[in-house]
């Protein structure tokens, strides 16, 4: 059984893109690209929002040769892992592996997870929002950038309680600090 995981790359006051929805200040360093490739070799299914999916897909056919190994290998694991972007807008999706639902079914993705051999990702604040307050994510993994933006995508929803507990953590040489955390379920 897989289990669900929801990774963020945040400014310290918990954004994923700021006002005006930029989020140059949010681009992985080196070694922050590595350690996220490393999650994510482990990640078999994508769950991805429109927006998230809109910015990933530019993976699918961007050219490689020459770049630094950690841009290679993530283009790599885009490339082979299954995607299903959620989205009542999007007409079609333009990358292979990747289906299109209309909306977020809580019992398909739970269904999903527990079927999967790996682990499922979740990305995207909106898309999350629905599987944290259905209680379907089993870890957070943050990635903190030493930015204060004022505002604008939060990663966590408002409204809501979760109980986790840390995990793992980690500093990097950019002043990047990542923590992992996984719910704590009352059963």
């Amino acid at each position: 059984m897989g289990r669900l995981v929801y990774t963020a790359i945040t400014s310290l006051d918990g954004y994923v893109a700021d006002a005006e929805g930029g989020f140059d200040w949010a681009m992985p360093s080196e070694q922050v690209h590595a350690a996220v490739n490393a999650q994510e070799r482990q990640v078999g299914t994508m769950l991805l929002g429109r927006r998230m999916y809109e910015v990933l897909a530019a993976w699918e056919d961007m050219p490689v040769d020459g770049a630094p190994e950690v841009i290679r290998e993530y283009a790599e694991i885009w490339r082979e892992t299954d995607k299903v972007v959620t989205s009542s807008t999007l007409e079609r999706v333009r990358t292979a592996r990747t289906r299109l639902v209309r909306s977020f079914d809580a019992e398909a993705v739970r269904e999903l997870v527990v079927a999967s051999p790996t682990d499922v990702s979740i990305g995207g604040p909106t898309l999350a929002a629905h599987a944290l307050r259905a209680g379907l994510v089993d870890e957070y993994r943050q990635y903190v950038s030493p930015v204060v933006v004022g505002g604008g995508i939060p990663a966590l929803p408002p409204g809501i309680r979760l109980d986790f507990e840390l995990i793992d953590e980690r500093r990097f040489a950019n002043g990047v600090v990542y923590s992992g955390y996984r719910a704590r379920r009352p059963w």
